[in-house]
């Protein structure tokens, strides 16, 4: 391990983990040194810290925390390089960063962190040596975060990490940034967004950015970089099996049938089958006239809802992990065993595997850190469940899925996307709601726009800039899809409608 001091923008000295010295070129940027260590020093870590926190740098910590050479940590309690506004234009899940856990983001610091020399020897010459040093670590992590580099805010960094250091926000980097890591559009976006809801015309930054170049075409590659986590994270290995269904006999059967053909088995499947009908009873008679290698609890419930369905089954699991399912997918003989060989290697307690329909075409073909989370095609360790659940305030609605993978994020568990295995999602047409549910603004004279549980999501999950720039970019999706063509006529039912959604979004919020 190589510890580099910094202040203001210089290094001012570098020790090894056993405090000897180690020369360094006085006159070199901060990220120009960490690149000549790396080239030295091939398998250490390389950390950084400001002169200011050396006595609280948690080394141990480090150790720790960095359990395979594919990561990139960082930790700082202030605002983050960027500031605020990034959020007009970004609406993932990291962005919105809980200081207070190990939590996925590409927002880097120069603060504290640390990355392996294997990473900053794969980026070597493909990413400018920007003399702003956190501008350079936060420009490494948003090109490196979509091709598998696993970075995060992580407290551990700082045994005392209550020290708040404060960035002073500039639109020059703002928009440098946005130039470079998104699509050209989104600076003509983030102008028009700071206009509207700021008053501000940061012209000159516009003008500025336009003459940087996108960085995401620099052809780095860190596939190469080899993961074994130290972490232990199976032990029994024993996996349940959740499913919720509704009219879909057919397509549940032939899900119990892949997995009745898996190389490890599960140790139980646990159905939730709902039918509002008041006299009804379960169609699935194959469940007990046929024998399965494993045990099926079947719950039948005339209470309607995803959501419900889902927690009454998870409330069931007794195995070490589970597997969240559907009751259209189909999968291969090996998925539950490469699942299991996945979570080791990485050393992770959440995973979401490749979810595509049989037309698609799978587009993500890289391991990485997902802004997503979906639940027919995702792999939980048990601990986890007596921490979160669906909420039901998004019954009948949508967005219950990404909340609770925000949920896990909150807690510390980083979602990790896996493009193999794969499930196929059939996405059957029968089943679904047969009794249509009566939901608050059914009806409303003024339709909500966007739909009231979308509009939850967002309060509960992302920053007023994150939902100013979602309000901007549906006003024009929207207009060509509704029959208003005078535009302020248009301008004044798109706000009414947003209003009523928040309205309704509220209300959800209300009614615990």
């Amino acid at each position: 391990m190589i510890i580099v001091y910094h202040s203001q923008n210089k290094v001012k000295k570098v020790v090894s983990a056993n405090n000897e010295i180690v020369s360094f070129n006085k006159k070199d940027t901060i990220s120009s040194v960490l690149i000549n260590l790396a080239l030295i020093h091939q398998q250490s870590k390389i950390v950084w810290c400001d002169l200011s926190c050396e006595n609280y740098l948690n080394l141990e910590a480090i150790t720790d925390a960095f359990h395979h050479n594919k990561m990139m940590l960082s930790y700082n309690l202030g605002n983050n390089f960027l500031d605020r506004k990034i959020g007009y234009i970004d609406k993932s899940a990291f962005i919105v960063i809980n200081k207070k856990v190990t939590y996925p983001t590409w927002q880097m610091s120069s603060l504290a962190g640390a990355i392996h020399a294997e990473v900053l020897l794969s980026v070597k010459e493909k990413i400018k040596l920007d003399s702003n040093f956190d501008y350079y670590l936060t420009s490494l992590a948003k090109v490196c975060m979509p091709l598998g580099l696993l970075c995060y805010s992580e407290p551990k960094l700082l045994v005392k990490n209550d020290l708040i250091f404060a960035i002073k926000p500039s639109n020059l980097l703002l928009f440098k940034f946005v130039k470079q890591h998104y699509r050209t559009r989104w600076i003509f976006l983030l102008f028009l967004n700071l206009m509207i809801y700021e008053l501000k015309f940061p012209f000159f930054a516009l003008v500025y950015s336009i003459f940087f170049k996108n960085r995401n075409n620099s052809n780095i590659d860190i596939d190469e970089i080899k993961v074994h986590s130290a972490l232990k994270v199976i032990d029994s290995g024993t996996i349940d099996v959740i499913i919720p269904t509704i009219g879909r006999k057919k397509y549940l059967y032939d899900v119990l049938i892949d997995l009745s053909h898996q190389t490890i088995l599960p140790e139980c499947v646990i159905i939730v089958e709902q039918n509002p009908e008041i006299n009804s009873t379960s169609e699935l008679d194959y469940i007990t006239k046929e024998k399965w290698p494993f045990e099926i609890k079947h719950i039948f419930t005339h209470q309607m809802g995803a959501c419900n369905a889902r927690n009454v089954a998870l409330s069931q699991v007794k195995s070490e992990w589970v597997f969240l399912n559907d009751d259209d997918n189909r999968f291969g003989p090996d998925l539950l065993k490469d699942v299991l060989v996945n979570l080791e290697k990485f050393g992770i307690k959440t995973l979401s595997t490749s979810y595509i329909q049989p037309h698609e075409k799978k587009r993500n073909i890289r391991i990485n850190q997902s802004s997503m989370f979906g639940s027919g095609n995702s792999f939980i360790h048990s601990s986890i469940l007596n921490k979160v659940k669906f909420n039901g305030k998004f019954e009948f609605g949508y967005g219950e899925d990404s909340d609770f993978g925000m949920q896990m994020r909150n807690q510390g568990y980083d979602i990790l996307y896996f493009p193999n295995p794969e499930i196929v999602h059939l996405k059957a047409p029968s089943g679904g709601f047969r009794i249509k549910p009566k939901l608050g603004w059914s009806n409303d004279r003024i339709i909500p726009k966007p739909s009231p549980t979308i509009m939850l999501y967002k309060i509960l999950h992302e920053t007023t800039e994150q939902r100013n720039g979602y309000k901007t970019i549906l006003f024009f999706k929207y207009y060509t899809k509704q029959s208003i063509k005078n535009p302020i006529k248009y301008f004044l039912n798109f706000n009414k409608e947003w209003k009523q959604s928040y309205y309704w979004a509220n209300k959800l919020i209300q009614n615990s």
